[in-house]
């Protein structure tokens, strides 16, 4: 898997969101009917956009990353969505950021598209695996395909799934509360990379 790109993300590239977080909110489900309260940008490193009922991030060049942010403040929570490749190399990376604090604090839950997974903590520059680096998982649906990614956040207990399978389950106190985001990354030797994330849902836990 060529040990993947998280220690050369270069963030700065594409940052779709504000250093300020809308108050708490109840539940939600989002079908990318309407941009809504989405943070997107493009430029010429990626496009992101709403359009056809999907959120769509489109990353020209390799080992960039671009993300889309909601702008909700959650702290317990779980979300669910459907992420499909639609076309580029499967050496890629796409998934959900939880508990952003603009774009030096977060959680990252990757899938790519030649079946691996992974679950690291960003906190300003520096990277931490939580469980297994990157490895393969058969719940993952390679190539172009749609995965199903859950992440279950229940105070410092993190849970992950795909496809309804657990992959990883950890626990990290560092980060309290913050922002959801959806994102996509080309490898360092590929770009064109194009990910959809369509029916978005977001139940927060008492």
């Amino acid at each position: 898997m060529n040990s993947k790109r998280w220690g050369v993300w270069l963030w700065v590239l594409v940052c779709m969101m504000s250093s300020c977080v809308a108050p708490p909110v109840s539940s939600w489900k989002e079908t990318f009917d309407a941009p809504g309260d989405w943070k997107l940008s493009s430029d010429a490193i990626a496009e992101v956009t709403i359009q056809d009922g999907q959120l769509y991030i489109h990353v020209f060049w390799e080992g960039q990353v671009a993300w889309a942010s909601a702008g909700r403040a959650l702290k317990d929570a779980r979300v669910r969505v459907e992420a499909t490749q639609i076309s580029g190399p499967v050496d890629n990376e796409y998934g959900i950021l939880l508990r952003m604090d603009d774009d030096e604090h977060f959680y990252a839950f990757s899938v790519s598209g030649d079946g691996y997974a992974r679950v690291a903590r960003y906190d300003e520059g520096v990277w931490t695996v939580l469980g297994s680096d990157w490895s393969i998982y058969e719940a993952v649906q390679q190539g172009a395909a749609t995965n199903l990614l859950e992440v279950e956040a229940r105070g410092e207990q993190l849970s992950f799934r795909v496809n309804d399978q657990v992959v990883a389950e950890v626990t990290d106190d560092q980060l309290a509360r913050g922002d959801v985001g959806l994102y996509a990354g080309a490898s360092l030797s590929e770009g064109d990379v194009v990910i959809a994330f369509d029916n978005l849902e977001v139940e927060t836990l008492p």
